[in-house]
């Protein structure tokens, strides 16, 4: 199978070319700089440009790529780059696939458990509205963008992934550190509900998607969310470390601004609905395991 994939130097990018590569797929990198490569393809999401011949010989494409959401402080120019980048990414990559002839048969096309705004303690699957907030607006948006390749007939499948759990970067990569100091503790009041992935999972997840026929919503998130208290008590088990600090709401909001209400006060109770369903088989079904396996990795 040949995969072109979007954000393919990025943290699930970068593990999901591994994976398919050691499977052996070709996988083609869309890359905005000019190309390393003869495997590489040039595109411009900002100006939406991407020559529908370049994806006429692939199966299908992984459209990963957009800006880091918690990366910089929530100022109106960085919303404006956070959503734009998506939708513009989205709408070059549908329109695309709908110019290519032969035209590939999927699209998958991340987006995430941001969708559903601020579930509090109420587990919520694939079914659900779309909830409140900047964060599930800009989800609405990205997975609206695609709906070219809806209408052309192209199997279009949106994994809305939660906190993946990795030791080389993402959430792990911030809170390890930290943690193996003894400075871990609860944020907030941590009643908020994380839904979490490890990277292993998710990468398995993604090449489920790609091999099977299911398309709408999937939510890449483990069976077991748990509350942020609970991810700070285990995490700290699992290190022998003590979790006694805990950092108020509105220290937190100080310190990273209005991400702070969104992103880490807030939290969804996501269930991998479709996924159970359709039998996928999680490496790391509960927290514990998935943090023993990545910190012993």
């Amino acid at each position: 199978m040949k995969v072109a994939i979007t954000g393919a130097s990025g943290l699930i990018g970068s593990a999901l070319s591994a994976a398919l590569r050691s499977d052996g797929h070709h996988v083609v990198p869309l890359v905005r700089r000019n190309p390393r490569s003869a495997d590489e393809v040039q595109w411009d999401p900002a100006a939406r440009r991407l020559d529908p011949v370049a994806l006429a010989d692939v199966d299908g494409v992984v459209h990963l790529a957009g800006a880091g959401i918690a990366d910089k402080r929530w100022t109106e120019a960085r919303r404006r780059e956070v959503l734009e980048s998506r939708v513009d990414g989205t709408t070059t990559v549908a329109q695309a696939l709908v110019g290519a002839q032969p035209r590939p048969r999927f699209l998958i096309s991340a987006s995430a458990v941001g969708w559903y705004g601020d579930t509090g303690d109420r587990p919520v699957d694939e079914s659900e509205s779309a909830g409140a907030g900047f964060l599930a607006e800009v989800c609405r948006r990205w997975e609206a963008a695609a709906r070219p390749a809806v209408d052309a007939g192209v199997r279009v499948t949106f994994p809305r992934t939660g906190l993946v759990l990795s030791r080389r970067g993402g959430l792990m990569g911030r809170l390890l550190p930290l943690f193996k100091l003894g400075l871990g503790g609860r944020l907030g009041s941590g009643r908020q509900y994380w839904p979490w992935i490890s990277l292993s999972d998710e990468v398995s997840a993604l090449r489920f998607l790609i091999a099977s026929d299911l398309s709408g919503p999937v939510n890449l998130t483990g069976p077991e969310p748990v509350t942020n208290a609970e991810f700070t008590e285990t995490l700290g088990s699992v290190l022998g470390r003590p979790t006694l600090a805990a950092v108020p709401g509105f220290a937190l909001k100080l310190v990273i601004g209005d991400f702070a209400e969104e992103g880490v006060l807030a939290g969804q109770r996501a269930i991998p609905g479709v996924l159970t369903q359709a039998g996928f088989d999680f490496a790391h079904p509960n927290l514990r395991g998935a943090l023993e396996a990545i910190i012993a990795s």
